[in-house]
Order: C-alpha cells, then structure tokens, then sequence
C-alpha cells in the first residue's frame, strides 16, 4: 500500500471523528436546552466529554496527517486553499472551545442542582441558552463544514 493511501486513511478518519464529535456534542447541547430539571439536563451534558474527546482526536489526526500528506505530495503550505484551511481549522478549533466551556460550567451546576432537590432553575437555563457560546459553537461547526468544503474541491 502506497505511503499516500495510508496518510489519506488517517486523514479521512480524523475528519470523520471531527466531525462525529462535534454532531455529538451538538446534539447533547441543543437536547440539554429542551430540558427543565437538572438531572436531565446532567444526564444528557454528562455525555459531552465522549464527543469532545472525538473532537481532539479527529482534530489532531486532520492536522498531523493533512500536513504530512501535503508534504509528501509536495504541496507544502503554498496553496492558499491549504492555508485557509489551516486557519478555519485554527479557528474551529477556539470557537469550539469557548462554546464548550459554557456547557461544561453548566454541567457541573446541573449536577450540583440534580443533588439539591432537581428543581428547574432559571439560571441554569439561562447558562445553556447563552447566545455568545452557542454562537461559537455554531461558528466552529461552520468551520468545519468549509474546510471539507476546500478539502473536496481543493480551489487553486
């Protein structure tokens, strides 16, 4: 089997553990906000870390095996297509991050408020239903669907 092949292999598979990652940290998010007792919403966000462990995998075999097959391609880093990917990759990345720490800190109160008696709670509510981190979030995932975007039609 030819280096390129093994190299796109790991590739595509970061890709699709990225992008599973993210479906499913996505979807906990927007279920969590359907909810109104804390022990749901803790059930549900208490799933995220399996999804974001996808999504630092996914993103650190995007980043180390797109580079090196870029290399091995002689492509290097010349084509603007592969530095906005690597930018909107970058930026995913941050996006995704600040998103995410919103619905960590939520999390952990749903926890603390599922052990005091499981009442809805308006400021829980209102820590998942941030507009700013669900703005990144949806940002991050945009992101990601424009650098496979760049990846499949590879611009000149």
């Amino acid at each position: 089997m030819a280096l390129t092949h093994v190299l796109l292999f790991f590739h595509l598979l970061g890709a699709v553990s990225f992008f599973a990652g993210a479906a499913v940290v996505g979807t906990l998010q927007h279920a969590a906000l359907r909810r109104e007792r804390p022990s749901e919403i803790h059930a549900l966000l208490r799933l995220a870390p399996v999804g974001v462990a996808l999504v630092g995998l996914g993103a650190l075999l995007t980043l180390a095996f797109g580079i090196a097959l870029a290399e091995h391609e002689g492509l290097g880093f010349s084509h603007a297509w592969i530095q906005a990917a690597l930018v909107l990759w970058v930026a995913s990345m941050v996006l995704g991050a600040y998103g995410g720490r919103t619905a960590r800190h939520a999390r952990h109160l749903a926890a603390r408020l599922a052990a005091e008696g499981d009442a809805p709670s308006p400021e829980l509510h209102a820590l998942l239903a941030a507009r700013l981190p669900l703005w990144a979030s949806y940002g991050s995932g945009l992101m990601l669907v424009a650098i496979l975007a760049l990846m499949v039609w590879q611009p000149a």
